[in-house]
């Protein structure tokens, strides 16, 4: 844990009431800098300081804790021998969590917190002869020994990470009900990473890089090979910005559902962006639109690969008008990742301007600072399935990869009764699949309802999440997990199984690697264009027989068998292969290497950052202000040495 986590920064306000609970003083800083800090006498307060006024602190003694809405970046303490209540708002919701979990470690895991009340006065009595003024320091990190008591002071017991101990959870419930003075928060969360979320992974180092250029408001792209862990970087960055003000979106709606965001159409407000530039700023400027596109400070889009260069274009432009602000996309910082060697963005056929990605657009030099790409792949860890994965980005298959890939036709994946699940280029293939499969099976069928807080909004909650609204299961019907349960179990999102029984109405599922859980509901949360929250509570499965390539995109599939005669898309073959964990859980049953492409476009935009990464890391001797020039000389012909000259001169970081 580092010290940086006792270190918060956010809006705070301060009230103070008196004996009747009347409001008297009160405080209100839009930003202010919270710090863990001891006295000599080893008693923690939080300081409170601003850039214009002098710090305030308050002793951690006898305060309560309440975080409901810590994911949401707010918290209060209530200090009861103070009369005095604090409400944080704004904080980063990852940087929010870690400083709780400091407090809760610091007050519970601390030796020197459970003196006596004799010996508490002693050291008292010795300060105030002393006659020397008090003095602060921040709090050191947190030990190991601190650790161990903080986790007894929680009362947790060696249960299986799956489901605790039904004592400890009866113990812990005793406990807060007892203790009607609880002086830190008692979630098990704040004090260790939960197994059973991503919390407990760490960010590597080259994540890490992409984070601090977030944090620092730099307007970024970064990319990366399927699995090297975008997706869950992106989760992290949203944790450590500001809520006000940061919106996630995502060119798909299952793409925007793994990040707890909209969609980039529905943040918008221009519907499918097919109107004229001046009809899309008209609607853009309608009253629920325009006041987004003003709050908006950071704008997040995932899958960017995925959205056509027009609409980034248009988008820009509207940023601008509708912000006031000429600066590029109205000043608001941009982060943008995805890879644009997997799925392409989506054109109608009657169109006839050719296809053009994000990177082709004007916006796009202007817009973008730095980029970086990630290389580290955490999804697959056989370095032959890594080096045919790299191969297959680019479009480049040889015999070797070719007499690989074709063995696998012939070997037996399925096990513990799961059959292998069929990746299929269109989803009415798969869905007819699904369909069929469940009708063939014994019994009855049994339905199981999603709960939405918003009735009117299943239909559109169907194209935005996994979790179906209406499912049906069977005894041994083939179904794909849905949410992160385990990590550590294996039990995580796109892990196979088979239905072994439903017992009162909740299904109990066997995965492939024997682990059995029973799979009680689970939430997921859409937000809207205005900020407000849509949810859906249905059991974490879907049938699995078969899945379509779209929608498999950010799944780990642990038993998969793919035909790849119908691609009909650039990086399609390459993101179906790339789904899988490892070479010996995945058959392909008609290898073809016409089936594997990659757009021309995209590989020279790969190809120049690429480049300028080579120049830029190799520094020559010599004038480099002539170096400049000379790379700069010639303006080019046509579109893309325009392109290649602009690209040229923007700083590029490449991780790896």
């Amino acid at each position: 844990m580092d010290l940086n986590d006792a270190v918060l920064t956010c809006a705070v306000n301060i009230q103070w009431t008196n004996s009747v609970g009347v409001t008297g003083r009160k405080l209100v800083y839009r930003t202010a800098t919270l710090r863990l800090v001891r006295n000599e006498l080893r008693e923690i307060f939080i300081e409170v300081s601003t850039e214009k006024s002098k710090p305030i602190k308050f002793k951690l003694k006898d305060v309560m804790i309440h975080k409901k809405f810590m994911n949401e970046g707010k918290c209060t303490f209530n200090f009861k021998a103070e009369n005095c209540s604090m409400y944080l708002s704004n904080a980063p919701p990852g940087t929010l969590m870690n400083f709780l979990r400091i407090v809760f470690i610091k007050l519970n895991g601390s030796p020197n917190e459970n003196l006596d009340e004799a010996t508490m006065q002693k050291k008292l009595r010795a300060h105030l002869l002393s006659g020397k003024p008090s003095t602060f320091e921040e709090v050191s990190p947190v030990t190991t020994a601190e650790m161990v008591m903080a986790r007894k002071a929680a009362g947790v017991s060696k249960s299986t990470v799956t489901t605790p101990s039904p004592k400890a959870v009866k113990k812990r419930r005793f406990d807060e009900l007892r203790s009607g003075e609880n002086s830190a928060p008692a979630a098990k969360k704040l004090y260790q990473p939960s197994p059973l979320t991503e919390e407990s992974v760490k960010l590597c180092q080259e994540q890490t890089e992409v984070l601090q250029a977030c944090v620092a408001g730099k307007n970024i792209f970064f990319t990366g090979s399927a699995g090297t862990g975008k997706s869950f970087l992106l989760k992290k960055i949203i944790s450590a910005l500001p809520p006000d003000g940061t919106v996630a979106t995502a060119s798909t709606g299952v793409a925007a559902c793994l990040i707890g965001g909209v969609t980039l159409h529905a943040f918008a407000g221009i519907g499918g962006g097919d109107a004229s530039i001046a009809r899309c700023i008209e609607l853009a400027s309608r009253p629920v639109s325009s006041s987004n596109w003003r709050k908006c400070k950071r704008l997040i889009i995932d899958e960017i690969s995925m959205v056509d260069g027009l609409f980034f274009e248009k988008i820009e432009t509207v940023a601008r008008h509708v912000r006031k602000n000429d600066r590029p996309f109205g000043g608001i910082q941009l982060i943008l990742c995805g890879d644009f060697l997997q799925l392409p963005p989506v054109v109608k056929r009657d169109e006839s301007n050719a296809q053009r990605f994000c990177f082709q657009s004007p916006a796009w030099e202007k817009c973008i600072e730095r980029v970086f790409e990630l290389k580290e792949v955490h999804r697959q860890s056989d370095p032959e399935f890594v080096r045919i994965l790299n191969h297959l980005r680019i479009g480049h298959v040889n015999e070797d990869i070719t007499k690989r890939l074709m063995t696998t036709s012939k070997q037996k994946i399925e096990g513990n009764g799961i059959l292998a699940t069929q990746l299929c280029s269109h989803t009415n293939d798969a869905n007819s699949i699904n369909e069929s499969k469940l009708e063939n099976l014994e019994g009855e069928k049994v339905l199981f309802k999603a709960e939405d807080s918003d009735a009117s909004m299943s239909k559109q909650l169907d194209g935005l999440v996994q979790a179906p609204s209406q499912l049906y299961l069977k005894i041994n019907a083939q179904v794909m997990l849905l949410k992160n349960i385990n990590i550590a179990n294996g039990l995580v999102n796109g892990a196979r199984g088979v239905v072994v029984r439903i017992d009162r109405g909740v299904p109990t599922v066997r995965f492939k690697n024997n682990q059995e859980y029973v799979c009680k509901h689970e939430k997921w949360m859409i937000k809207t264009a205005t900020g407000g929250n849509v949810t859906r509570r249905q059991v974490p499965l879907k049938l699995a027989w078969a899945f379509s390539i779209h929608k498999s995109q950010g799944l780990t599939l642990d038993c998969v068998e793919m035909s790849l005669s119908k691609v009909f898309e650039a990086g399609q073959a390459y993101v179906a292969l790339s789904r899988a964990k490892s070479l010996d859980s995945v058959r392909i049953l008609d290898f073809d290497p016409k089936q594997v492409w990659a757009n021309p476009m995209v590989l020279q935009f790969y190809k120049l950052f690429r480049r300028r990464l080579h120049d830029t890391t190799m520094i020559p001797l010599g004038n480099k202000n002539a170096k400049a020039k000379k790379e700069n000389a010639g303006g080019g012909a046509g579109a893309l040495a325009k392109f290649k000259k602009s690209l040229m001169n923007k700083p590029l970081v490449s991780i790896g």
